[in-house]
C-alpha cells in the first residue's frame, strides 16, 4: 500500500511555545480565562455594540500596594468596558452609566462570579487625563485588548509608551504630551496624532530652532520604536512645539493652536496645558484684530494665489505638455529641436502635408493651446475657469495619444531612413542640452568625454543613456561598412528615440530652473512684479496683469539698474532663448534702492511664490 502523505506541520507561535513550558494548571487557567472573555464579550457586544468603543483585560493590581489601597481585588478577572457616551441624549450620563454597569456586571456574574467588569465611560476617561491620573491612564495601556473597533486602547497603548520613552530622556524639557481631540471622540481615523511642549525658556548654549529640531529628531525616531514595539501598524504623528512658539501662536491666534487647546487631552503635563484650556473655555483667550485681519486677508491670498495658479496651467503645464512631445516627434524625424514658434508650422508642413501621417486638427489644438499661452502671457487673459482648463485638459490627452500613435509611425519608416539619421539627431539633442550649460559645441570625436564630464557626472543623468549614445555611435560605424542588419537597425533607432526623448524632457526642465534662477517677483499694494536678471540686463514689468508692457534696463556691476526704457515681450524671449544655465545672482543694496525707485517705497520681495 502506498504510504500516506503526512501533512506538513504549521510553525508554532512564540505564544504557543511558552504556553507549552507552563504548568498544565496554569495552561488551563489561561484557557479558560480567554472562553469565558469571549463569551462574555459577544453578549456585551449583542446589547450595546453602538456604544461599546473598547473592551480589554486589565493587568493585576500592582503588588507593592496594599490591600485596602487596591482597586480591584487580584483574584478576579478585571475586565474594562469602554463606552462611548458621547452622544447621549435620551438620559444623563451618570443614570446611563448606572444601568449600563447593572446591565454588564449581570451578564458577568452570569459567566462567572470573578468576573469584575469595569465600566468606564469616554467623558470618565478624558476626566482621568485632565486630573492627572497617570498611573489608571498606565494600567490602561498595559491592558490586553479582546475588542478595539476604533484603535482607541492601540492609540493609548503606543501613546503611553512613546510618552513615558520622552519623559525618561527629556523630563527637563517636556511640558506637555497630548493626544489629538478625535482619540478621544472614539473616532475610527487612520492616523495617531499627539503633540509635544518642550520648554525652551532655559536655553542658553544652543538657538532654539536647533534645540526644537534635535529634540523632535530623537523625539520622532521613539516614535518608530515605540511602533516597532508595540507591533501597531497605524500612522503615528508627533507634532513638537516650543513653548515660546506656542504662546506666540496662541496670542496670533493662530486656528490649529485654538483646536488643539479646545480638542486635546493631556497624557501628561506640568501645569501649562490645562491652565490655557480652562482660559481657552472661559473666553479670556481671544484672537486681536491684528490676528482677525490677517486671518481675513489670508483667504484673499489664497484666492489671488489659486488664480495666478490655474493661470499657470495653461500658461505653463498644459502649453509645454503639448509642446514638448512635438517637438520630440520632430527630432525623431530627424530635425534638430525647433523653437516653439517653429514646431507648429513643422508639425503641419512636414507630418500633415508631407508625410500625410497626421491629421490637421491636432495641429489646430497645439495651435489654440499656444494661442491661449500666449494671451495669459501678454495679459489679455486675466482668468480661466475650471471649465476652459477641462476642455483643453480632454484636447491634450486626446492630442498625446495621437502623438504617441505618431511615435509609433515614424518608427515604422526607420528602414526608410538611415542610421546616419538617427546618429545626428542624437547628436545635436545633446549638442543643445550642452549649449544650455554653457558648453561650447564639442566635436565629433570629444562628444562622448564632454558628455561624461557634463551631463553624466553634473547632471546626474543616469550612465545608461551615455551607453545609449555609444552604442549609437558604434552603430553608424558598422553601417557605413555594411555590417548592419534590420533587427540591430530598429534596435539602434528605439534606442536612439528614448534618447532623444529623455534628453528633451531634461533640457525643458533646465529651462524651466534657469528661469526661476533670475526671476525676481515684486508686490506693490495689489500689483504684483516681476524684474528677470540676465548678465548686464535685466527686464522689468511692473504689472503682470499687463505683460505686454516691458521694460529694459542696464545692470551694473554694483547692482544699480541704469538707463530703464521701453522693450517688448519678443525681445524678452530672445534673451530667454539664448538662456544658458546663469551664473550665481547676488542681489547688492544698490538693487533694492532701485527697486523703490521702480515699483516704490512700499515694494516687498516676494519669495518661492
Amino acid at each position: 500500500m502506498p504510504k500516506k502523505t503526512q501533512k506538513k506541520e504549521e510553525p508554532k507561535t512564540d505564544v504557543q511555545n511558552m504556553l507549552e513550558r507552563l504548568p498544565q494548571e496554569m495552561k488551563d487557567k489561561i484557557t479558560g480565562v480567554k472562553a469565558k472573555l469571549d463569551t462574555f464579550s459577544k453578549q456585551v457586544l449583542e446589547k450595546f455594540d453602538k456604544y461599546i468603543v473598547g473592551i480589554s483585560l486589565l493587568p493585576p493590581p500592582r503588588a507593592d500596594k496594599k490591600p485596602e489601597e487596591q482597586e480591584f481585588n487580584p483574584s478576579k478577572v478585571n475586565v474594562l468596558v469602554l463606552v462611548d457616551d458621547s452622544d447621549s441624549k435620551a438620559m444623563p450620563k451618570e443614570e446611563l452609566g448606572a444601568k449600563l454597569t447593572a446591565i454588564i456586571e449581570k451578564t458577568a456574574a452570569d459567566i462567572d462570579k470573578d468576573m469584575a467588569p469595569q465600566i468606564m465611560l469616554l467623558s470618565e476617561l478624558r476626566e482621568v487625563c485632565y486630573d492627572s491620573k497617570y498611573d489608571l491612564l498606565n494600567m490602561i495601556a498595559m491592558s490586553a485588548p479582546v475588542y478595539d473597533p476604533r484603535d482607541l486602547l492601540a492609540a493609548l497603548k503606543i501613546s503611553e509608551l512613546h510618552k513615558n520613552m520622552t519623559i525618561k530622556k527629556f523630563e527637563k524639557y517636556i511640558l506637555s504630551y497630548v493626544a489629538a481631540g478625535s482619540l478621544f471622540r472614539g473616532e475610527k481615523s487612520n492616523d495617531i496624532d499627539v503633540y509635544v511642549v518642550i520648554d525652551d525658556t532655559d536655553v542658553k548654549k544652543m538657538p532654539r530652532m536647533e534645540l526644537r529640531d534635535k529634540l523632535r529628531a530623537i523625539i520622532v525616531g521613539m516614535g518608530f520604536e515605540a511602533s516597532k514595539i508595540t507591533g501597531i501598524q497605524k500612522q503615528f504623528h508627533i507634532q513638537t512645539y516650543i513653548l515660546t512658539d506656542f504662546w506666540d501662536q496662541v496670542k496670533d491666534a493662530s486656528p490649529v493652536i485654538f483646536t488643539f487647546l479646545r480638542d486635546g487631552v493631556p497624557l501628561y503635563d506640568r501645569g501649562v496645558f490645562m491652565p490655557w484650556k480652562l482660559l481657552l473655555q472661559m473666553g479670556r483667550i481671544r484672537p486681536s484684530m491684528e490676528a482677525i485681519d490677517m486671518n481675513m486677508e489670508m483667504g484673499e491670498r489664497l484666492l489671488e494665489r489659486i488664480r495666478h495658479k490655474m493661470l499657470s496651467v495653461v500658461g505653463e503645464d498644459l502649453y509645454y505638455a503639448v509642446l514638448n512631445p512635438a517637438q520630440a516627434a520632430l527630432m525623431l524625424y530627424g530635425i534638430p529641436p525647433p523653437t516653439p514658434k517653429e514646431t507648429i508650422h513643422l508639425l503641419e508642413e512636414i507630418f500633415v502635408k508631407k508625410e500625410k501621417m497626421l491629421e490637421k486638427k491636432y495641429v489646430t489644438i497645439l495651435e489654440n493651446i499656444r494661442t491661449a499661452y500666449k494671451n495669459i502671457e501678454h495679459g489679455k487673459t486675466k482668468e480661466v475657469s475650471g471649465k476652459d482648463i477641462d476642455e483643453m485638459l480632454k484636447e491634450a490627452q486626446d492630442y498625446l495619444k495621437r502623438i504617441k500613435e505618431l511615435f509609433k509611425q515614424i518608427e515604422e519608416r526607420s528602414s526608410k531612413q538611415t542610421i546616419l539619421d538617427t546618429y545626428d539627431a542624437c547628436l545635436a539633442v545633446t549638442r543643445d542640452l550642452l549649449s544650455l550649460k554653457g558648453t561650447e559645441a564639442a566635436s565629433e570625436e570629444r562628444i562622448l568625454a564632454v558628455y561624461k564630464e557634463k551631463l553624466l557626472e553634473e547632471e546626474k543623468i543616469p550612465e545608461k543613456f551615455l551607453r545609449v549614445l555609444k552604442d549609437i555611435k558604434k552603430a553608424k560605424a558598422d553601417y557605413l561598412e555594411g555590417k548592419m542588419g534590420k533587427h540591430e537597425l530598429e534596435k539602434a533607432r528605439k534606442n536612439a528615440n528614448m534618447y532623444i526623448k529623455t534628453l528633451v524632457e531634461h533640457m525643458q526642465r533646465k529651462k524651466l530652473g534657469a528661469l526661476d534662477r533670475i526671476r525676481v517677483r515684486v508686490k506693490t499694494g495689489d500689483k504684483i512684479g516681476e524684474i528677470m536678471l540676465f548678465d548686464d540686463v535685466a527686464f522689468v514689468i511692473k504689472d503682470m496683469e499687463k505683460r505686454d508692457n516691458v521694460e529694459k534696463a542696464a545692470l551694473s556691476a554694483d547692482g544699480h539698474i541704469n538707463d530703464l526704457r521701453q522693450s517688448s515681450l519678443e525681445e524678452l524671449e530672445k534673451y530667454v532663448a539664448k538662456l544658458t544655465m546663469p551664473r550665481k545672482i547676488f542681489i547688492k543694496e544698490h538693487f533694492f534702492e532701485d527697486l523703490k525707485h521702480i515699483f516704490g517705497s512700499n515694494v516687498e520681495i516676494m519669495l518661492n511664490y
